[in-house]
């Protein structure tokens, strides 16, 4: 076995198309990749997919060799990056990611305390979403990372930093813009932007809050991340839900309203790799809850139903 073979199962289980995953993901030809996963099953000695007519489909065995499959490509990178670093020269290195928007509020406080731990480190940092963030943190890419709690997120731990509340965010032109908060019940007849794509653990937090107040939010318009869902608002005159941290990132046609009542809300978290021996790591972890009392006491969040 290869790691080809671990690449090229991986890629046709995700993309559940043995087409799909040769043309777009692997560059080769599909009779050639087809080869390739009956040599692999062939020495695993079970089927790992079941071909239908719309694609490929895994069986029992292919769901739990997906995940060793995964793990294994995973602790290969991270293996690579970890020997590129012990090659470099000592300067202590240390990359951080962020959620769009996240860094106004965070990255300060933790400037400050990186500075009183090791001052010469070198500091790299990324914006991207937290289904990403995750994949790099697991693939030895990022040291840490402030995301969502993503689910299957292999060698993960997540630590609570906070539960943000949710709030709407309005054109501000919007009828329901002359109120201090809003009930959910009236964002049901609105037009809806969604982030879905790249905010799994947000929309799950948004549809279970949907369901409990009985409604249905139908999206009509999907931003890519949460920034470009608050242009989407603006353009076409709908609203969204977001965490509150994003009235960092308003612009001045849109605005923020408060949701009536106990409002849903959804974890921040900041994960890294238990297998990420960094001793600077491990030293910032020890101080996480400094980190956390810093920012509830100076955060410069406004609230959404302050005037």
């Amino acid at each position: 076995m290869e790691l080809r073979h671990l690449r090229y199962f991986v890629a046709v289980a995700e993309e559940g198309s043995l087409l799909t995953a040769a043309h777009r993901r692997l560059n080769t030809s599909q009779p050639s990749l087809s080869r390739q996963i009956r040599d692999l099953e062939a020495e695993i000695g079970v089927m790992l997919l079941e071909r239908q007519a719309r694609g490929v489909v895994l069986t029992p065995a292919g769901r739990v060799f997906l995940d060793h499959a995964r793990l294994a490509l995973l602790q290969v990178e991270a293996a690579v990056d970890s020997a590129q670093r012990a090659a470099q020269p000592n300067r202590p290195v240390l990359s951080i990611g962020f959620l769009v928007g996240l860094e106004v509020t965070w990255l300060p406080h933790l400037l400050r305390i990186i500075r009183e731990e090791v001052p010469e480190t070198e500091v790299t940092l990324c914006s991207l979403s937290s289904p990403e963030l995750a994949l790099a943190v697991m693939r030895g890419k990022l040291d840490m990372a402030f995301l969502r709690p993503e689910k299957q997120s292999l060698g993960l731990t997540f630590k609570l930093l906070t539960k943000e509340p949710l709030i709407a965010i309005l054109p501000a032109g919007h009828h329901l813009a002359s109120r201090k908060k809003v009930r959910p019940q009236d964002l049901a007849s609105e037009i809806y932007v969604s982030s879905a794509r790249t905010s799994p653990v947000l929309q799950a937090v948004i549809e279970a809050y949907a369901s409990s107040a009985g409604i249905t939010l139908k999206p009509k318009y999907e931003g890519e991340n949460i920034s470009s869902a608050m242009s989407l608002v603006a353009s076409t005159g709908g609203v969204t839900l977001v965490p509150l941290y994003a009235q960092n990132m308003l612009t001045p046609n849109v605005v923020a309203r408060a949701l009536e009542g106990v409002p849903p809300t959804v974890d921040l978290t900041l994960g890294y790799a238990d297998a990420n021996s960094s001793p600077l790591l491990h030293r910032l972890l020890s101080r996480a809850d400094e980190l956390i009392e810093s920012v509830q006491n100076q955060s410069i969040i406004r609230y959404a139903e302050t005037p």
